[in-house]
Parts: C-alpha cells; structure tokens; sequence
C-alpha cells in the first residue's frame, strides 16, 4: 500500500513539474513558415511556432490552424461561417515529415529574445493549448495561423517589440492576394470569385496582407525589439530554410472555367441563331439558362444574408446571377410564355449592364471566365424579347 502511495506521488510530482517546467538559457521560440501546397486548403502556407530547448529535449510546434472534421454540426457550422479552429501541437521532426511528405518548403526565424521572453511565449502557448483554452472563432481574413503569430508576439512582448509595414510597396486588394495564390487553382478561384463580395475589392490595409503566412514572414524579418540596455535589434536574430522544396511543372489544362463556360457559351449562341432562323424557341436551353443562375443568385444571397462570413457581404454577383430566376425557369417550360416576360428580360439586361459598368468602376471585380456567359445571356434574353414580339404580332 506505502509502495502505491509512494508511486502515486512521484506521479503527481512530475506532472505538476511537467506543467510548471522552467525553460533553460538555452531554450528559443521560432516562427515557422512553410511553402503552399497541391491542395486548396494549402495552397496560401501556413505559420506555426517552434519552441525548443537542447537541454531539455524539448522540440514541441504549435499549431493554430488545425480544426476537428468529427466535431458536432461541423459541416454546417463551416456553410455558416461559425468556423471552430484549435491550437494543437506535435513535435517538430513529426510536423516535418509531413511538410517532406508534401514537398513544402519550411523556413524557421528564430527570434532574439532573452530567457525570460521566451519563457513567457512557452508558458502563454502551453496555457493556449489546453482543453479549455486552445478553441477559438476562425476567420480567414483577420484570425488565422498566420494573424495569430504577430498578435501572440505582440501581446507577450508588448512595447518592447515593433512591427512595420513599410516594406510593402504594392495596394492590393484582399482579391488581388488570394489571386496571387490561387493562379494554379482555377475552379476554385472562379468559386472563391463567385462566393465573395464587393468587400473583398477595396484596397487592403497593410496590416492586412498578414493573413498571409508569407506576409508574417516579411513582417517578422523586418521586425525589431527593444533589449534591456534600451538597443534596438532585429527581431529575428537568424533564419534558416529547414526543408527546400521540389519545383513542379504546371500543365496547362483544356478544362478550365474560361474554356469550358466559352465552349457551352458558343453553343446556347448556335442554338440561339439556330432558333432565330427558324423562328423557334428551344424550351430546354431557356429552363437551363434560367435555373443555372437562379441557383447560382439563391447562394449568393444566403452566404451574404444567412451566414457569418465576412468576406460574402455585398456580392453583386446577384446582378446577373438573379434568383428570382428560379422561379422563371419553370414559366418558360411552357409552350407559350406569358408577356410580361419581355419586361422581365429587359430588366435582366439592364442587370448584366450593370454588372459591367461595376465591373469596369471595380466596385466589384468578377472572374473573367463569366464574360462569354453573359454575353450569351444578352443574347438569349434579347432572342427571347424578339420571339414573344413576334408571336404577339403573328
């Protein structure tokens, strides 16, 4: 029973010790950037930090940018906006090999701080990372692993550290860097076109760009900090590139949104002359056209109005995209199309001029690949004006 209660308190001991652990002067806090990846979800990098410490074996990363796919209502919550990301954290040879295995490159600065700082950054993310502590409110733009790494240095360190935004020389718009980003992505750049609003146009704060872990990089390498004997240093005392990756080549692909929107637009354009010669309605083409961009204008206004994403607020994709179209796609599976349909299609023509009068003013940039669309839209709604015209006539 002694024996029991003697292992019992050793055990306690050590995890009270582990909690409470006293970093040595040999220890140092890192920040870590590592290149995009193949995926989507990689394509922007990613930050971390690296605390380690040679005496005590301790190579640990913390990781903000994780999230649970098992967690109740995740799917939902992630349409709504109501994104739940964690602080986990691995070791540094773990996280590594999965940054080979991805052929990303890593890049570590680490910081000059005194014992007693990097101290304080050890014990705050140790804290973060616990149960109740590591959960916080994603938002891709303005709380993400990369805003994190300056916001945590910054409330640590307070006064003694300062930041700059004087090395970025370019005004970019929160569109114009997920651009940058994206070129290789074109589907997905198109839908990120398509779901994001007008309040991703205006031009981006400096301090903006550092939702971007190239940004934190930049940032951090321009940095200084105040040292006891009120000198002023580099805040990054080196940095070193711990894995290079691979360059790969990138294909050019035949199926991407301009081609295949130009192919179909082309072909609702035979169509449509095919029609006029004929002086005929295709009723197939007409229900397409109409429910494609009503489903395509219901989604808009749900992720402006039904979600807490900021970034779809005020998407004038809605213009040409028109969900009472929905509606309408069911009107004209009818043999005989009701008058008022002329007044309703010169409205919507007056929706797409719009569109590109935004669009030229850049209240609103749109993706190019919609451009053969809504000229085979004018041109399908005017046919449609002209054909009920007609018949009212005959």
């Amino acid at each position: 029973m002694k024996k029991i209660y003697l292992i019992f308190l050793i055990f306690c001991c050590a995890v009270f010790q582990l909690n409470a652990q006293k970093l040595s002067n040999k220890a140092t806090v890192s920040v870590i950037t590592c290149g995009p990846g193949s995926e989507l979800y990689s394509a922007f990098g990613h930050s971390a930090f690296r605390v380690h410490d040679p005496v005590l074996q301790l190579d640990k990363i913390y990781n903000y940018g994780t999230f649970d796919f098992n967690a109740p209502n995740f799917y939902l919550n992630f349409a709504k906006g109501k994104l739940t990301y964690q602080l986990s954290t691995s070791s540094f040879l773990r996280f590594l090999r999965e940054y080979n295995y991805e052929n990303r490159w890593v890049k570590a600065q680490e910081l000059n701080l005194t014992p007693v700082d990097v101290q304080k950054v050890y014990d705050f993310l140790e804290n973060n990372a616990k149960p109740q502590n590591k959960y916080y409110q994603y938002d891709f733009f303005y709380n993400n692993c990369a805003t994190k790494i300056e916001d945590i240095i910054q409330n640590i360190l307070k006064d003694k550290v300062h930041f700059t935004t004087n090395y970025i020389k370019t005004n970019k718009t929160h569109r114009d860097l997920i651009a940058d980003y994206t070129s290789n992505f074109k589907w997905a750049k198109f839908g990120i076109d398509l779901a994001l609003g007008s309040v991703i146009d205006k031009k981006a704060n400096k301090k903006d760009y550092n939702f971007l872990p190239d940004y934190i990089f930049k940032t951090f390498e321009n940095a200084t900090i105040t040292t006891e004997d009120n000198q002023t240093k580099p805040l990054v005392e080196r940095e070193t590139t711990v894995l290079s990756s691979k360059k790969t080549i990138q294909h050019y692909s035949l199926f991407s949104p301009v081609n295949i929107i130009l192919i179909l637009s082309l072909l609702i354009a035979f169509i449509t002359y095919n029609d006029f010669k004929k002086n005929k309605r295709t009723k197939t083409i007409d229900f397409l056209l109409y429910f494609i961009t009503g489903i395509i204008g219901v989604i808009v206004l749900l992720l402006w109005f039904a979600t807490s994403h900021t970034a779809t607020y005020r998407n004038l994709n809605f213009l040409w995209a028109f969900a009472p179209n929905l509606f309408i796609a069911f009107v004209v599976l009818k043999n005989k199309i009701p008058k008022w349909i002329v007044t309703y299609n010169r409205i919507l023509l007056l929706l797409i001029a719009l569109t590109f009068i935004i669009w030229i003013l850049k209240v609103q940039v749109f993706n190019l690949a919609i451009v053969p669309f809504l000229l085979v839209l004018i041109i399908r709604y005017s046919y449609l004006i002209k054909y009920r015209n007609t018949t009212i006539t005959n």
